[in-house]
């Protein structure tokens, strides 16, 4: 009879941790190394035997466990709320919880944290251990969080490569060990992978198929990759040929994230709409080489665009903004805080070819007045969240018309503004879910 094994809670979490050393969670099987957790294998708990010749002493029956009363459904139902190091705790405690925490219902998802954590061993044990009923393949496990893992290598996503081909969801945030071979590796042996962060990872600088996937691949499907979920956000070193490779293999793309990618230019932004024709939101924020010809190239993204965020996009101006309000008439989500180019004339061409729009943030745009916040008002009465954070020409006024008007009003920020109490007030009455942050000292 095969004996399983049990990852031991070291493997993913230190030793020293308060709470560890204390009660079942604490295991002397565990050992570390210069202060480096290692991964320890640690057999199913034994159930209690007695020798014929032992006499055990009397003592009084102790009374059964409340959460032992639970069915075993409900057990694996609590056991789902649990992250993965205490999952493995669980299943230390006895046999019974030992069954139910490897419940193949329970390990479709792997989610680790921290800086400490030796997370390729980690994902090594675990992945061995999922493999035990189909060797060699996981076929249960779908999503691998292991966002801030600073520790984690090319080597764990390797792993994960050779062992997941069912991954759907994988975020590696942070991880800024990890290079692009490890990342094709991923995307070619797990052709279901849909979600993929990859934000902070510097060292990704592109998203593409291994040589070897691209030569299998006949000519009939081409070099596709099936990701939809695309956050490259801080990737610094991304630059324009990097965004062309990412474009022409992921072109089913509908969200895509390249906040702070600062080394993209509006020639990058041209290959990316050649080829995603399907983007639905859409982040260049703090992309400082962004400009109005890049906002012309996104327009052509039209109705299927409803998120943009071109935060501090300095070279953005009215132009840029006229030519996305023409062309995605339904776009429901606009972040241009920072954009100092953009005036009421802006505003009201997006405010009356965008009358669905549902959140703005033009704060830190000192051109935009009262004038522009009374054409925002008059058309896009569907508005829930607005920003005006330090709008010098914003005045109580401008603040009464949109109350006025936009009674599903849910946030509005006008914090650094010039704007009296009784324009909050009266914002208050008329938008009474409205939550109101502000630098007004009098209103409360």
């Amino acid at each position: 009879m095969r004996t399983l094994s049990t990852p031991s809670p070291a493997l993913i979490c230190p030793p020293n941790l308060p709470g560890f050393q204390n009660g079942r969670g604490s295991s002397t099987s565990s050992s570390s190394i210069t202060g480096e957790t290692v991964a320890m294998v640690h057999s199913p708990p034994p159930t209690r035997l007695t020798h014929p010749l032992i006499r055990l002493a009397s003592r009084p029956q102790k009374e059964q466990a409340s959460i032992d009363r639970l069915p075993d459904q409900a057990m694996v139902q609590i056991f789902s709320f649990l992250p993965t190091n205490q999952l493995c705790r669980c299943a230390r405690v006895c046999r019974r919880w030992y069954n139910l925490a490897w419940d193949p219902r329970l390990w479709r998802t792997i989610r680790l944290t921290g800086e400490t954590i030796n997370v390729d061993r980690a994902l090594k044990v675990l992945t061995r251990r999922l493999c035990q009923d189909t060797p060699n393949v996981c076929l249960m496990l779908e999503t691998v969080t292991v966002s801030g893992c600073r520790r984690l290598t090319d080597r764990g996503l390797y792993t994960i490569a050779q062992c997941c081909p069912e991954l759907r969801r994988l975020e590696v945030s942070g991880c800024y060990n990890i290079s692009n071979e490890a990342v094709f590796d991923v995307v070619s042996l797990c052709p279901n992978l849909e979600h993929l962060d990859v934000s902070g990872c510097s060292k990704v600088t592109c998203i593409s198929l291994t040589r070897e996937a691209s030569i299998k691949l006949s000519p009939l499907h081409g070099k596709q990759i099936s990701i939809r979920y695309l956050d490259m956000t801080d990737c610094f070193v991304l630059e324009d040929e990097g965004l062309h490779t990412i474009a022409a293999h992921c072109t089913q793309l509908t969200h895509l994230y390249l906040r702070r990618c600062v080394r993209l230019t509006d020639e990058g932004l041209r290959y990316l709409v050649i080829y995603c024709t399907s983007i639905k939101e859409l982040s260049v924020s703090d992309c400082r080489f962004v400009s109005d010809f890049g906002l012309r190239e996104i327009a052509k993204l039209e109705s299927r665009l409803r998120y943009l965020s071109i935060a501090h996009c300095g070279r953005v101006t009215d132009v840029g903004i006229r030519y996305v309000a023409k062309y995605c008439g339904k776009l429901r989500y606009l972040n241009a805080r920072g954009c100092e180019g953009i005036t009421d004339h802006g505003v009201e061409y997006l405010a009356k070819n965008c009358t669905k729009l549902k959140s703005l943030d033009i704060g830190k745009c000192p051109l935009v007045s009262d004038t522009g916040l009374e054409c925002l008002a008059l058309n896009c009465f569907n508005l829930k969240r607005l920003s005006l954070k330090s709008c010098e020409s914003i005045t109580g006024q401008g603040l009464q018309i949109v109350a006025a008007n936009c009674f599903d009003l849910q946030m509005l920020n006008v914090q650094d503004c010039e704007v009296s109490v009784e324009a909050l007030r009266f914002v208050k009455r008329h938008c009474k879910r409205c939550v109101i942050e502000h630098t007004n000292p009098a209103f409360f």
